[in-house]
């Protein structure tokens, strides 16, 4: 994706790459492969062929659906907007404003590079699912319909200067900090616990019993070499565990490796751009006033390696119905130094005070407030534990001291800073994050107490954001004193109400 082509004609329909039909047949099957797989491996020979031949008949009806959607849609940029047209028996005319369209996605997998197609999602504030998603275009179509949203979107007669360029460089990452990723990250393990939940319940219920019948037969085994000890059979179950950790840790590696390989964020104008990826190669493409929220994270792997990632919330990264958990924006950052993440932020928040100098600190009382939900933990542990193994139950309440270390510690540490342009929280010890946001792109915020918040004479000021993603923290400032908490809301709702809206 490195080729800048002129962008189509304002004037004209275009067609979807003659062989678009095919990937979205191919995308179609994805869901059913594995049921089918299943039924190939384990069912019957000859009273489930039925199933066989309704699978059948499903391919060649999706294969019918795919290439009737290639000959009924068409797109065509006139003005400052997108017009696309699709439907035969019910017929649709879809208009999206060039000014509307917050992200800019463009994927190609290793089927669409062999082709020199690419898949194009076009996401704006208001859907929970893409405004138009094209599957596929010829690569320089859809570089051509990229350049255009990104001349267009900021007035059909404004021109550009970055658009004709590569853009300036912000952030690249090598092959050995993309290693350092895939050791922090925990992105392995999850896959291969969601791998096999879903086998659990896919495959028969016998399937994995000759696995493990064989593991518990080669641990105690290799135990049993060495006397057979309790010692031993406490080592070899050590070994495996952690030669299974390191096998997951390596396999983290791998997916970063695929996933984040060639990144480059760069910036053309007032957009930024996003490129990553090994075998599938993708290209985002956000606006930087569409940027609602930001996040820093730093867990106790990052501090190990120095290292802290940089995420984003645009208006259009909501959760949508049938698409995935989250649509994400580009991640800005994935994974840098504290330093140059500092310096990213002070560059695209136009000279705003990054980082703060003086956080403000919680109530006096909030490392209390924070240990009733370990103090509440520990007594339901220790009693449960009582129930099964006596008194000995009674070690449950050793979660008391830790739950104060990190209730001290988070009290600590946490705090916020509220100035003209941003409101900035940070919070958490073990896992700490940094959230901020413009006060421009606020649009509500609501003061909370409960009843233990009351108790302890503190409140808790809860801000929103367009688009707050799924998996980010909330935005909020909890355990403050009661007459600060209120004080904040009064100011703050004094801005939002004078202040216009920018998103």
């Amino acid at each position: 994706m490195t080729t800048t082509p002129e962008p189509p004609p304002a004037a004209g329909e275009r067609r979807l790459h003659p062989w678009s039909w095919l990937f979205v047949l191919i995308g179609s099957l994805r869901q059913f492969l594995l049921p089918l797989a299943v039924l190939l491996v384990y069912g019957g020979r000859r009273e489930e062929n039925y199933q066989l031949v309704v699978a059948g008949v499903a391919v060649v009806v999706l294969a019918l659906v795919s290439v009737w959607r290639y000959f009924t849609y068409r797109y065509r940029a006139d003005g400052d907007s997108l017009f696309i047209r699709s439907g035969l028996l019910e017929r649709s005319l879809r208009q999206v404003p060039f000014s509307r369209i917050h992200n800019v996605e463009l994927r190609q997998t290793l089927l669409h590079r062999l082709f020199g197609v690419a898949e194009v999602k076009l996401e704006s504030a208001g859907g929970t699912k893409p405004e138009a998603q094209m599957r596929v275009l010829r690569l320089d179509d859809a570089l051509a319909l990229e350049r255009l949203i990104r001349h267009r979107g900021r007035g059909a007669d404004v021109v550009d200067a970055d658009a004709t360029d590569a853009g300036e460089p912000l952030l690249a990452l090598s092959t050995a900090e993309i290693v350092r990723l895939g050791l922090i990250s925990n992105r392995g393990m999850i896959v291969v616990g969601a791998a096999f939940a879903l086998s659990w319940q896919v495959l028969p219920e016998d399937a994995y019993k000759p696995a493990f019948n064989l593991a518990r037969r080669e641990v105690f085994g290799y135990a049993e070499h060495f006397n057979g000890s309790w010692s031993s059979t406490a080592l070899a179950v050590a070994g495996v565990v952690l030669l299974a950790l390191a096998l997951v840790r390596a396999f983290s590696v791998l997916l970063a490796l695929t996933r984040y390989h060639g990144f480059e964020l760069r910036e053309h104008g007032r957009r930024l751009t996003v490129e990553r990826g090994l075998l599938a190669r993708v290209r985002s493409s956000v606006s930087r006033r569409r940027i609602q929220a930001w996040t820093l994270r730093e867990g106790i792997l990052h501090r190990l390696f120095g290292r802290r990632s940089l995420g984003i919330d645009t208006a259009g990264s909501q959760v949508g119905d049938g698409e995935q958990a989250q649509r994400d924006p580009p991640e800005l950052a994935p994974i840098a130094t504290p330093d140059a993440c500092d310096a990213l932020l002070r560059h695209l928040l136009d000279g705003a005070d990054w980082p703060p100098a003086d956080w403000r600190p919680l109530h006096p009382r909030a490392w209390q407030r924070l240990l009733v939900g370990d103090a509440v933990f520990a007594a339901l542990l220790a009693a449960g534990l009582c129930w099964y193994l006596g008194p000995w139950g009674l070690l449950g309440l050793l979660w008391l001291p830790w739950g104060w270390l990190l209730a001290t510690r988070h009290a600590r540490l946490s705090g916020y800073r509220v100035d003209a342009k941003l409101v900035a929280v940070r919070e958490g010890w073990w896992s700490r994050h940094w959230r901020f946001a413009e006060i421009d792109k606020l649009q509500a915020l609501q003061l909370r107490q409960s009843p233990l918040d009351r108790r302890f004479g503190m409140a808790s000021l809860w801000l929103d954001t367009a688009g707050a993603g799924a998996m980010s923290p909330p935005l909020r400032m909890r355990y403050l004193p009661e007459a600060e908490a209120r004080r904040l809301h009064d100011t703050l709702a004094h801005e939002l109400s004078r202040r216009p809206l920018r998103w």
